[in-house]
């Protein structure tokens, strides 16, 4: 099996990594717009340098990757505002692009077909320094590329295709994966890509990596490793359990039964109105689902917001008996127009449609609820429960056993009017959901939930056949 194994992991490596040509071409495309960023430096009136970071600096970028990080680093004395506007000065000299956001502005554009990034960052000597979170990146490069020999970063590019492959590659708050940073450390500590998956198929989380043996933080997170360039830091924070776990399936998978595909992303053919409509009808649960419209944020923003609200209305939903079966959120992508419901055209409105998704396993309550209370021999408590239903327009209090109850009238008997309600507006949100939610938004159930299909019909697929099975 261990032949097997290498023979699918040579076939991959074979796949990924770039050839002569495409480092030529990667070469030439940094020489110019290091040239560009360093002229535009020397025009500034504070001292700065610029740096090439990421996969490209490090020798760990996957073959067809045209992706080129550039940092401007400065003076750490600058305040917030000249950082941001010295930094976009140098960055809008070296493309001619648009300006994205992350803690402070950066610049996005091409070049030769390669995309390029131009951030700005404080030039510090510690990382444990750090005013914003790329000031690390440089430490990053430098600790990376100083440990990283050819063949293991070739390890580290196998590694990343098959975290891409089994859906669990980036570190952004939609994915919470592995970034590439995490993976070239894992590749190093256990020495290649055949040794890390053995030991994640071995793992038994919690696990604690600290390659420098200098952590000074104790973290309650599956995966723990410490930054070397950072003892306080674990670079696996953002990585969700459930991520975690689907390496390790993984991991154990292609180490049984070795096959190529586990490489490779499935693609998912989108599901119609029809199938959308027959799938949970086939089910018998009752799917309801808020469609609203966000400010057309980046994912890193509308993400945390997204779960947030999840989980504050499906404990709602929990918590007034409605028993929510299955839940999940749904997003256009960033920088989508929102399409109306019965064409699928665009309607001109700035932001993102998005769904909140709840499945219920009971879709309609009696118009009484139970309410128990205290013991009948806790004095003060029993008699103040007692005193509180006098008068109420429910049944009782009367005795059960020795334990007061009271049976009310429930203040929502169907999920759908509960979701309707300004109640609502009462559970955890995100604030953007929240101030949506405020407004306009279509509540949807049972077959209709079949308008969903446009333009979230790949994303319905993945939830209405959820296997891991490849």
């Amino acid at each position: 099996m261990s032949d097997e194994v290498d023979t699918v992991v040579e076939r991959v490596r074979e796949r990924v990594e770039p050839d002569d040509d495409e480092r030529a071409r990667l070469e030439s495309v940094v020489e110019e717009l290091t040239a560009r960023a360093e002229a535009a430096v020397a025009d500034l009136p504070v001292e700065a340098d610029v740096v090439l970071a990421g996969s490209t600096a490090r020798e760990t970028w996957l073959a067809g990757e045209r992706d080129v990080d550039l940092f401007v680093r400065l003076p750490p004395d600058l305040d917030r505002e000249q950082l941001r506007e010295y930094g976009l000065t140098v960055g809008h000299a070296v493309v001619d692009g648009r300006e994205e956001y992350a803690e402070h502005p950066y610049v996005v554009g091409e070049l030769d077909g390669f995309g390029v990034d131009v951030v700005p960052c404080y030039a510090l000597d510690d990382a444990t320094e750090i005013r914003s979170a790329v000031d690390r990146t440089p430490f990053h490069t430098r600790y990376v590329r100083d440990r990283l020999d050819r063949e293991r970063a070739s390890d580290v590019r196998v590694a990343k295709q098959f975290l891409t492959g089994i859906g669990v590659y980036g570190s952004d708050l939609r994915t919470r994966g592995f970034s590439g940073y995490l993976t070239e450390l894992l590749v190093l500590e256990y020495g290649g890509f055949r040794e890390l998956l053995a030991a994640a198929a071995d793992w038994h989380p919690p696990v604690r990596l600290d390659p420098r043996d200098h952590g000074t933080e104790t973290f309650d997170d599956a995966l723990v490793v410490i930054d070397p360039t950072d003892p306080g830091r674990n670079v696996a924070a953002v990585l969700s359990t459930a991520n975690l776990a689907r390496v390790q399936h993984f991991a154990r998978d292609l180490l049984t039964d070795p096959r190529e595909t586990l490489f490779d992303r499935p693609e998912r053919d989108p599901v119609d109105d029809e199938r959308v409509r027959e799938r949970f009808a086939d089910r018998g649960t009752t799917p309801v689902a808020l469609r609203l419209t966000v400010p057309n944020v980046v994912d890193d923003q509308l993400w945390p917001q997204l779960r947030r609200s999840l989980s504050g209305i499906a404990g709602e939903l929990d918590r007034r008996g409605f028993d929510v079966f299955r839940s999940d959120a749904l997003a256009q992508p960033h920088g989508s127009e929102v399409q109306r419901p019965d064409s699928g055209e665009t309607d001109g409105t700035e932001g993102r449609a998005v769904v909140l998704l709840f499945e219920l396993a009971v879709s309609e309550r009696p118009r009484v609820e139970r309410h128990e209370g205290p013991p009948a021999d806790v004095g003060d408590h029993a008699r103040s429960f007692v005193e509180s239903y006098a008068g109420d327009d429910a049944y009782g209090p009367f005795l059960e056993g020795n334990r007061y109850v009271v049976e009310r009238e429930r203040q929502f008997t169907t999920a759908r009017a509960f979701l309707e309600s300004d109640a609502l507006l009462d559970v955890a949100l995100g604030a953007a959901i929240e101030r949506s939610l405020a407004g306009e938004y279509d509540l949807l159930v049972g077959a209709e939930l079949g308008q969903l299909a446009e333009p979230f019909g790949t994303q319905l697929a993945r939830y209405l056949d959820p296997t891991i099975r490849r």
